[in-house]
């Protein structure tokens, strides 16, 4: 999609998506080969649904009880599959928390994350643990954060540098 602001504004939308694949690609082939993409909800589906065509799609499907959420799968199979739940944001991490427990209970063989932002306010980051989560994998686009993840599990940096100056080196900066 494009929008136009006007005069020579046109700003293109991008994605940290690639920084996943490519990820992926370097994990252990047993653990490729079992691999399977989970969405929290319809919208996250809607965003990055298609940017995973080679592998099997768990859609999620998330109901709010005052603070509670209840997470059940709504489409796909996790069994036997090492499941990647894959979001635009986290902040407190309840939704992909409860949607891991819920994959795991319908028999992934692990659960992973990924967030372009991961916000986390009030150190929310210490919920996430290595029995729940074997991977969890975030851009530095919150620097804060970023800073405050080194060096701890399950977290991992994929950083935007790199995707940021291919891009820039895309567009003719003289206009």
């Amino acid at each position: 999609e494009r929008f136009y602001f006007g005069s020579l504004v046109v700003p293109r939308l991008e994605s940290a998506v690639p920084l996943l694949l490519t990820r992926l690609r370097e994990l252990p082939p047993a653990e490729q080969a079992a691999i399977a993409i989970a969405f929290p909800d319809d919208g996250a589906c809607k965003r990055f649904g298609s940017m995973f065509p080679d592998f099997p799609i768990i859609i999620c499907s998330k109901v709010r009880h005052g603070d509670q959420r209840v997470v059940t799968i709504k489409e796909g199979e996790p069994k036997d599959k090492h499941v990647v739940i894959v979001d635009d944001l986290v902040q407190t991490g309840g939704t992909l928390i409860e949607c891991a427990k819920a994959l795991r209970e319908h028999g992934s063989l692990s659960t992973s994350a990924f967030v372009t932002h991961a916000v986390f306010p009030n150190q929310s980051y210490e919920r996430f643990t290595p029995d729940l989560f074997r991977h969890f994998w975030y851009t530095d686009s919150c620097a804060g954060t970023a800073k405050a993840l080194e060096g701890r599990a399950p977290f991992e940096l994929l950083s935007l540098a790199p995707a940021i100056v291919d891009m820039l080196h895309g567009f003719d900066l003289r206009m």
